[in-house]
């Protein structure tokens, strides 16, 4: 990344430079070298626009308005109603299908917001210094590369792809084009994580063998739901939507926040278990697995989805560590004693908090042939509500970094390696075998079949530049 400032402002380079988005006819790629831009000044604002303001994108959103050195510049969506951020041009069967999932919408803008459909336009704008990106999963890989040729600084949603060959090539892009990218792995953002990182690598709670995490929701017994194909709605762009992936019938509980629970485009193991991966392995050091086996299947939730309702992966580090993530979505009962995430040293337990922060360790008492006293002294750091939250610090570290020019919590290399974590977890259950991990090759060593499902080919026009 560029470190040098720049005494070029924004008006005078915009005026000088040339255009970063030749050939763009077909929409394939964006052709030529970027526009380099300037570091933006200490009170100079940040302008982005938003690539899918859905949900999460919301969330977001939100979030950088809370910034006051960012400007929101575009919104772009498939789906008009969000594009307009009009809730109640939000059809019915939306809200029956997914709720809550809905966002409300109506902010109040404080200058004039351009509007798209297609996310290409947003990359067109010169005056656009970073885009953030929360369309479905399979649209990561495309939309951070193009933006990366367009000269755009990015934020982009966890996971960080749909395969593994796409995160690499997006490490690859985001060091080509020199740019700032921060993952939405927010948990990079806790300090209570940092700390945490530091106390067990320092042997805290003595050698940790094994680390548990789970995502619970009880989605017994329709789940997702079962729906007909039908016309898509002429609000939504669906072969936009679809992009990379086939051309299939429409179905309202695939859309809108559903597609998570549909293999094609997502999954519980990329969109929860992603986090939990990220925070063991930065609290162990750790980089990639090199061991990963999978169980599970559709075993009591009667729905569309083609994803599990029940999955247990154990990922070995290299460290001798079993990583050990459960999709649990037929019980809504949580298996940890406390806390997000179990941590089991020689020494005792470890269980971190969740977004309010703060940690337990529990002593653990020697067992069989050993002494029998607690072997470390009960450790308790209660959570603090109230503050801000790890997606707004998140958001502000992109934002500082944008400007300064260094590198974010979460830069690509951080979110591949996590995000290869929850995709491994996922071809291991499919091929329904122990697979072996080459971290350095990025290569599936004792299953050639295996590795074929390190990428797939996509629907024209769609290339990864």
């Amino acid at each position: 990344m560029a470190t040098d400032p720049s005494k070029t402002t924004r008006r005078e380079f915009l005026r000088n430079s040339t255009s970063a988005t030749a050939g763009m006819a077909l929409g394939l790629n964006l052709l030529g070298t970027p526009a380099m831009r300037s570091v933006l000044g200490a009170n100079e604002k940040v302008r982005v626009g938003f690539i899918g303001v859905g949900n999460r994108g919301t969330q977001l959103l939100r979030g950088f308005m809370a910034q006051d050195d960012v400007e929101i510049a575009a919104l772009c969506d498939v789906y008009e109603p969000y594009l307009t951020r009009s809730y109640a041009d939000v059809s019915k069967a939306v809200i029956d299908s997914i709720g809550s999932r809905v966002p409300k919408m109506g902010e109040k803008f404080t200058g004039s917001v351009a509007r798209y459909k297609d996310f290409r336009r947003v990359l067109d704008r010169e005056d656009i210094d970073a885009v953030v990106i929360a369309t479905p999963d399979h649209w990561h890989a495309v939309q951070t590369i193009m933006a990366c040729q367009a000269g755009k600084d990015v934020y982009v949603e966890k996971p960080l792809s749909v395969t593994v060959h796409e995160g690499r090539k997006m490490v690859e892009a985001a060091a080509r084009y020199d740019r700032v990218v921060q993952v939405g792995l927010h948990r990079r953002s806790s300090e209570v994580y940092g700390d945490l990182a530091k106390m067990v690598q320092a042997g805290k709670i003595g050698k940790v063998t094994v680390a548990r995490a789970y995502r619970v929701s009880n989605m017994h017994p329709a789940g997702v739901g079962k729906y007909p194909e039908k016309t898509p709605p002429r609000e939504l762009d669906w072969d936009m939507w679809l992009g990379p992936r086939p051309m299939r019938p429409y179905k309202d509980n695939i859309v809108l926040y559903k597609f998570r629970w549909q293999d094609l485009y997502s999954s519980q193991m990329a969109n929860w278990g992603v986090h939990y991966c990220d925070a063991i392995r930065w609290v162990l050091g750790e980089e990639a697995p090199i061991s990963i086996s999978a169980h599970g299947g559709r075993f009591a939730v009667d729905d569309d989805r083609t994803i599990p309702d029940t999955m247990e992966v154990i990922f070995e580090l290299p460290s001798g560590v079993l990583l050990v993530f459960g999709q649990y979505e037929a019980n809504g009962i949580r298996p940890l004693e406390a806390g997000e995430v179990e941590f089991r040293g020689t020494l005792g337990n470890l269980y971190s908090g969740a977004e309010a922060g703060g940690y337990k360790i529990v002593p653990s008492p020697g067992g069989q042939f050993q002494p029998s006293e607690p072997r470390i002294e009960t450790e308790e750091k209660p959570g603090e509500r109230g503050g801000p939250s790890l997606t707004l610090q998140h958001v502000r570290n992109f934002v500082d970094c944008v400007k300064s020019r260094r590198r974010t919590h979460c830069d690509m290399e951080t979110g591949h390696r996590s995000t290869t974590f929850a995709l491994l977890a996922n071809i291991a259950l499919a091929t329904k075998s122990r697979i072996d991990w080459d971290p350095k090759t990025e290569r599936i060593t004792n299953n050639r079949q295996a590795n074929k499902l390190l990428h797939y080919k996509y629907r024209k026009p769609w290339t990864l530049g």
